[in-house]
């Protein structure tokens, strides 16, 4: 796979690679003790795609003044993103086994480097809510100072019942920001019950066309899906673009599947066992091997 170039990755492993990110997410998780299951997993494909393929990117130079902006709005998602930056360079993948420990760079919610926190974030993400302010203010300071460089921030949808979260993207609208493209994880789940049940927040494409955003759906977990929504989002003109991916909570593990209640759960040991089971091994490899995955037999590692 390869970093700044990210043309030359084939759909086939970026998909490959997020089932890679996946089984990172278990095994952090299952190390770590805390942290979000559910979100982190449904989101695998869509920070493969973005990282391989979308961002306009330099691992060994996380501060590249051509790079394209992104933003984690939601940041109890960082566990896949923490993945996503192993794999794509910006740290060692080694270094994922330390996620929530006293001292690490990889903290509960993500922090810039300059704060001691992992390379490759921009800004401090923990109350929810924010990403898309900070968002439209780059955007106004690049077109400011002339500059061509994409920002793009990601929200969960239980995220869009904070008020602030409209305010900016009506600000979006107004002043025509085609450098933004916002992507919602739609998976109709939130921290205590599915979306519909806590805060309706249907017609959503209705709304935000209201705003004056161009509008895309597609399906989260269709690598080439996916990115054909974000080509055609950075090639709108006039407006920004908003990418509503339908995903699954908990995705590519059976029990965790479409269930708001692994919101913020970590698996133990033996879940994790089935999880990797359900997940299987890719040709980028693990950064750790557990002495008990020894115990599983090599043919229900490949079933």
């Amino acid at each position: 796979m390869t970093g700044t170039n990210n043309n030359q990755n084939s759909i086939a492993d970026i998909a490959e690679m997020g089932q890679q990110i996946r089984r990172d997410i278990i095994k952090m998780l299952l190390i770590s003790g805390s942290g979000h299951s559910g979100g982190p997993l449904g989101l695998a494909d869509i920070f493969a795609s973005l990282y391989f393929r979308i961002l306009k990117r330099d691992s060994s130079n996380p501060n590249w003044p051509e790079r394209d902006y992104f933003f984690l709005s939601a940041g109890h998602l960082a566990p896949v993103w923490y993945a996503t930056l192993a794999r794509a360079g910006y740290f060692p993948i080694e270094e994922l086994s330390t996620l929530r420990k006293i001292n690490t760079r990889l903290q509960g919610h993500p922090a810039p480097a300059y704060t001691h926190g992992a390379p490759g974030v921009e800004v401090a993400s923990g109350s929810l809510g924010q990403g898309m302010s900070i968002a439209v203010g780059t955007c106004l300071g690049l077109r400011l100072d002339k500059k061509p460089n994409r920002v793009v921030v990601l929200h969960g949808d239980g995220e869009l019942d904070e008020g602030q979260v409209w305010e900016s993207m009506m600000t979006a609208g107004h002043y025509g920001l085609d450098n933004l493209t916002a992507i919602v994880d739609r998976n109709f789940c939130q921290i205590d019950n599915r979306t519909d049940k806590v805060m309706e927040i249907e017609p959503l494409a209705d709304k935000w066309r209201a705003f004056r955003w161009n509008v895309i759906e597609c399906d989260g977990h269709n690598v080439e899906e996916f990115i054909g929504a974000m080509e055609e989002a950075q090639a709108t003109r006039g407006k920004p673009s908003v990418v509503i991916a339908k995903t699954f909570m908990g995705r590519g593990v059976s029990f965790m599947e479409d269930n708001y209640k692994w919101h913020g759960v970590p698996p133990n040991q033996e879940q994790a066992k089935q999880a990797l089971l359900e997940i299987p091994p890719t040709k980028f490899g693990d950064f750790i091997t557990f002495e008990w995955e020894e115990e599983v037999p090599e043919t229900a590692k490949q079933s």
